[in-house]
């Protein structure tokens, strides 16, 4: 992309870009990706995008649609390019129509990040918890281990008169067919089975109340299935299940014996808790100094001096806005309710103002530091920051797609304040408490 940069008005800066035929596909592609994805269409295998959308919502120029997306998708190359960050996300002036196969020439006026100061670069003083494995949390963590090794074994209480009731264990076989075909997945020839829970149709369950170890019964029940368009239909299963035994949960004693036969890489009982405890202190550890970073940050953040546009103000509430409605829509709820939940609209507005407040003056404050302490970065700065951003990402991979989108300057910026953030916690006044004084 190539990219022109003019003083404006107001210390603004215009930037006018120039992208490439290539740029220009790649974010019309992204766009529709985007589009699909939000609009819950079905991938299929051997299909592009543009024909998935015009199948399933009659669609014929998606291109079209995504104009807006694919423009905000250059934004960020051109401020790349001229490691140019915004106070907030500026708009695109489009001077060319937005094509496939062709160069797009856009403007943007920018409003470059102010350099805000602080009343104080003194060292902050925090009082912290003193970092500590409890020996309880140790036991914790052997009781869910013996849980998750728990097995079930014959329970002959309740005699030969013993009926099935909610609630109870049993080890079941069973044969399932549909129109005479045999369900696999259903079939067993011995498999524990908690009556009563929900785990098969009610159906299901109806029929096997009542029946007595070492009874057989058939009878159909009907059973959830998808016709080939993925809707949901209802199928009729044929069951003949034979209740086996009554059976009852037995969860271990973690014993050096136990300890010996099932995890032989340790010596013993105490060996396995000084393991989980370095394992705890790993991951405790990390926990503990991103708590004390947070108040490292919430307390040089007292000390931001400034105004804050408005645009920025909306620029992170648009954001914040975007996070929400997505998370809310992957766990399946209703944006009125999630609002209803936390106040009613006006006081989750005041909540998303003040957390809009703290996030713009903290961020400031961390920019701050890093200029006032001289920090530099390093390549092992900016690698960190990745992990940090996307655990589950290769540290590598994820700085190629960030700077592959232009979004070079947003994790630099987010490597300064990373290690404005360290330093303030390196130089700061740290008092411990024991925990039961905190």
């Amino acid at each position: 992309m190539k990219v022109s940069k003019k003083n404006a008005a107001d210390g603004k800066v215009l930037l006018q870009a120039t992208a490439t035929p290539a740029e220009v596909t790649a974010a019309l592609d992204a766009a529709q990706v985007a589009f699909a994805q939000g609009m819950g269409v079905r991938p299929e295998r051997d299909k592009s995008v543009a024909q998935l959308v015009e199948e399933q919502m009659g669609v014929k120029d998606l291109d079209s649609i995504v104009q807006a997306g694919a423009q905000d998708a250059l934004v960020p190359l051109a401020l790349d390019a001229k490691n140019l960050v915004p106070l907030y996300p500026p708009k695109p002036d489009a001077k060319t129509p937005l094509r496939r196969g062709q160069e797009f020439r856009f403007e943007l006026l920018v409003e470059p990040k102010p350099a805000y100061e602080l009343s104080s670069y003194e060292p902050v003083s925090l009082k912290v918890p003193k970092f500590q494995i409890d020996e309880a949390a140790i036991d914790a963590e052997l009781e869910q281990m013996a849980e998750r090794y728990k097995a079930y074994v014959a329970d002959t209480s309740g005699g030969a008169d013993r009926t099935v009731q909610e609630g109870d264990h049993i080890k079941i076989a069973m044969k399932a067919t549909e129109n005479g075909k045999e369900l696999k997945q259903l079939s067993t020839d011995g498999r524990t089975y908690t009556a009563g829970k929900g785990y098969m149709p009610e159906g299901f369950e109806k029929e096997i109340m009542g029946m007595k170890a070492g009874e057989t019964k058939e009878f159909t029940f009907d059973g959830p299935d998808f016709d080939e368009d993925f809707n949901p239909i209802t199928q009729k299963v044929d069951a003949e299940v034979t209740v086996l035994e009554f059976q009852k949960e037995e969860v271990p004693e973690i014993d050096d014996a136990w300890v010996q036969k099932n995890m032989p890489l340790y010596k013993g009982v105490a060996e396995l808790r000084r393991d989980i405890a370095r394992q705890m202190d790993m991951r405790g550890r990390e926990q503990y100094d991103a708590y004390v970073r947070q108040l490292a940050a919430d307390e040089v953040a007292k000390r931001f001096e400034g105004k804050i546009a408005d645009e920025a103000y909306e620029a992170m509430r648009e954001s914040l806005l975007a996070q929400y409605r997505a998370q809310l829509q992957q766990q399946g709820k209703n944006w009125e309710e999630f609002v209803e939940e936390n106040g009613g609209e006006q006081q989750f507005g005041m909540m998303m103002m003040l957390q809009i407040r703290q996030l713009l003056v903290t961020g400031f404050a961390l920019d701050a530091v890093f200029r006032h302490a001289k920090l530099t970065l390093t390549d092992e700065d900016i690698m960190e920051t990745c992990a940090a951003m996307n655990p589950q990402m290769n540290p590598k991979a994820f700085r190629e797609q960030m700077e592959q989108a232009g979004r070079g300057f947003a994790l630099r910026e987010s490597a300064e304040r990373l290690k404005a953030n360290k330093w303030l916690v390196e130089n700061a006044t740290i008092e411990e408490m024991e925990p039961a004084a905190e």
